[in-house]
């Protein structure tokens, strides 16, 4: 439910009408836009009274919201969320664009690939130290010192880290990562979504092999319930009967919730094609259809990659794309909107 609130509400009525909801068990999320003022009312709503709320003066209109997800939802919160990472951010009309290897191999390659993507104009570093592969013999990841090098690239270049997280038992070790990143295996591990929940810090979740827009919604619900609102949502293709890409980019994510929700939404044009060669064109797909940001996976030798290296990019192909879809998106921003 949704109590739209009208112009400089009396502070006292406010005040008591949320403390007779709080005392109801109902909790409020209030969101403040240009013109009015909105109460998402989260909680067993069925018992309220909407002709009764309806009656305060303080109240222009009382909508029942349907969907299963609140705080994730734009009913609740029509003004797009804007999240800060450093000296970036992720929403509000700026093009985010994180960039680096799927997995953090050695200080060198980290380093100098960090280095190349920030003269290239990513704004974010990313890079695997934890990795969920599909065979249990297949490279793991660096786990620890991964995070470790991620962390040195960051004070060699100012890039903002960006890496997964598996389980629970890891959080101390993501204490000082800037965005955590939830991957697509682990997007309905409720436990883990709770712990992030706890944190207040920015979430990079990504959608489910197979999961629809309302599974991701409700995943990012699970960590907004617990107080933690920075969530980042990430579109990485999903699983569908071809086979000639690794998954298939389902573009058509990033207009329909960017409607359902005011979350901001990005694109891995990498995993969804698993190819090298596709990741340019999907990428600039993304950004053409509104997408808040790109996060691509570029390797120095790709070759000889530990970890994906046929959907890695090189540098120079990285610095032709960024510079691509800046200009993209800087021109997107003169057109009116459809």
């Amino acid at each position: 439910m949704i109590v739209i609130l009208k112009e400089n509400p009396d502070r006292d009525q406010l005040e008591g009408f949320i403390a007779w909801l709080n005392e109801k068990g109902i909790k409020v999320h209030t969101s403040v836009g240009e013109n009015h003022t909105i109460l998402g009312l989260i909680g067993d709503t069925s018992k309220l009274d909407i002709d009764l709320i309806s009656a305060l003066d303080i109240v222009a209109d009382v909508k029942r919201v349907q969907e299963p997800y609140k705080n994730a939802n734009r009913k609740f919160h029509p003004q797009d969320t804007v999240i800060h990472v450093g000296n970036t951010q992720i929403g509000g009309g700026t093009l985010t664009v994180i960039a680096g290897p799927c997995s953090v191999e050695s200080e060198e390659q980290i380093v100098s690939i960090a280095k190349a993507v920030k003269a290239s104009g990513a704004t974010l570093l990313r890079g695997g130290a934890f990795k969920p592969r599909t065979s249990p013999y297949s490279f793991q990841g660096l786990q620890e010192e991964g995070i470790r090098l991620l962390k040195l690239a960051r004070q060699e270049t100012g890039l903002p880290i960006v890496t997964e997280i598996m389980d629970t038992a890891h959080l101390d070790l993501f204490e000082d990562v800037d965005v955590i990143q939830v991957g697509a295996r682990n997007m309905q591990n409720f436990n883990l979504l709770k712990e992030l929940g706890k944190l207040r810090k920015p979430i990079l979740l990504k959608r489910g092999l197979s999961s629809t827009y309302e599974e991701l919604l409700m995943s990012a619900e699970y960590i907004m319930a617990g107080g933690n609102e920075n969530v980042i949502l990430c579109e990485r293709g999903i699983r569908t009967f071809e086979t000639y890409t690794r998954n298939t980019l389902d573009i058509s994510a990033v207009p329909v919730l960017k409607a359902l929700s005011h979350l901001p939404i990005i694109i891995d044009p990498s995993h969804a094609s698993g190819k090298a060669a596709l990741v340019p064109t999907l990428a600039v797909a993304g950004v053409a259809a509104g997408a808040d940001g790109v996060i691509i996976e570029v390797h120095n030798n790709p070759a000889q990659a530990l970890c994906d290296g046929p959907q890695s990019i090189r540098p120079e192909v990285f610095d032709t794309l960024a510079r691509k879809l800046y200009a993209l998106h800087d021109f997107l921003k003169t057109q009116p909107t459809v």
